[in-house]
């Protein structure tokens, strides 16, 4: 296995280590222990880690249990390896003392109150006196951009990820359940290669379209109503997302205004996203033309979000906590309308934020003409 980009990345790590005096960083989230070591094995449940990594200045360790061995072997072999009998906490305070850990970073954010309960009472019998800081995102403000190889991998699982849509597209007629083009979705994702389904995908018709995060169910799409599609694949470890809204039969004027409107704001933000500009500001930009449309009460989640190892990560696009943009950030643009009782309109691309603007990544037009 080639340590590169994992080296670089560690360094990066290790720099941010230092600046926050920190002697050991503990790495639980399942996405970061990939980013820095190549070990992809996954979390069954929050509460069931295959494994953690650990640094500290005279060394870096990955400490899991029997069951993930060979795996860590073969995907991590520049790490330590600490096999676990009676779970992690019985492990660590040796580990501590050898290391003479006075400081360690932990995150915070991703870990159980319980789990924490048990590296804090490892740490203080090994080194009383030392201290534990759980610094915000340390990882994932590395993770935030993205080299030229994360960047070909998204592409590539959005590429499964529009294929499937094309195909799932041509299948969608009135009396077709939802739950039916679900499962077309999520097994044709599969079946081209892809690790997973990056989420559930949501099949959306009528009235059901006004539930942003809608599961699909039973019912049988109706003629003209609006049927909100939402997937995306997991491919080599890297996500993609991305969003349509199909009229099967003929939509009524009424609709068709209001894909016209979000379409018109999902254009305008695109167009605002470049290096250097706030992300609240490009949130403003789709969220004023939806207002002045009538209809900013019914456009109530933020436009996107970063898109990487997670589907969800930084940035975000949205009305608060603002990050100024920088190139090879990757975000989606998904504004929508969500009208209870009727249906909804979502649209979801995904960029790449340059120096100039963005470049869009979906080749996957699917957008209806009278927008």
């Amino acid at each position: 296995m080639h340590e590169e980009p994992f080296q670089s990345r560690r360094d990066r790590l290790r720099t941010l280590m230092r600046q926050q005096d920190l002697d050991a960083f503990l790495v639980a989230v399942p996405e970061n222990r990939y980013y820095l070591s190549g070990y992809g094995e996954e979390d069954l449940q929050l509460t069931e880690s295959s494994g953690y990594l650990l640094f500290a200045s005279q060394g870096q360790y990955l400490l899991t249990d029997f069951r993930y061995e060979e795996a860590a072997k073969a995907q991590a072999p520049g790490f330590d390896l600490v096999i676990y009998e009676e779970g992690l906490g019985k492990s660590l305070p040796e580990l501590f003392s050898d290391l003479e850990v006075d400081s360690l970073g932990m995150e915070g954010h991703h870990l159980t109150y319980q789990r924490y309960l048990e590296i804090r009472e490892a740490l203080e019998t090994a080194r009383p006196k030392a201290r534990i800081v759980c610094p915000d995102g340390l990882v994932e403000s590395l993770r935030i951009i993205k080299d030229p190889s994360e960047i070909e991998k998204i592409r590539a699982s959005l590429r499964v990820t529009e294929e499937v849509l094309k195909a799932v597209w041509e299948r969608i007629r009135p009396g077709v359940r939802e739950v039916d083009l679900a499962w077309e979705i999520e097994s044709s994702i599969r079946m081209r290669g892809a690790q997973a389904v990056s989420f559930p995908p949501i099949v959306a018709g009528g009235p059901n379209a006004a539930l942003p995060h809608a599961v699909p169910t039973l019912r049988p799409i109706a003629p003209g109503e609006t049927v909100v599609l939402d997937l995306g694949s997991k491919l080599d470890h890297y996500c993609s997302d991305m969003t349509r809204t199909c009229f099967p039969g003929n939509p009524g004027p009424g609709v068709r205004q209001i894909y016209r409107v979000v379409r018109e704001a999902q254009l305008a933000a695109q167009s605002a996203i470049r290096a250097g500009v706030d992300s609240v500001e490009v949130d403003a930009v789709a969220r004023k033309i939806i207002g002045d449309a009538g209809y900013g009460d019914f456009f109530g989640h933020g436009l996107g979000h970063g898109v990487g190892l997670a589907v969800h990560e930084r940035p975000g696009l949205r009305k608060r906590n603002p990050t100024v943009l920088e190139e090879n950030m990757v975000v989606t643009v998904e504004p929508g309308i969500y009208l209870p009782g009727y249906g909804g309109v979502r649209l979801e691309n995904m960029v790449r934020v340059t120096s100039e603007g963005c470049e869009v990544l979906n080749d996957a037009d699917l957008f209806y003409e009278f927008a």
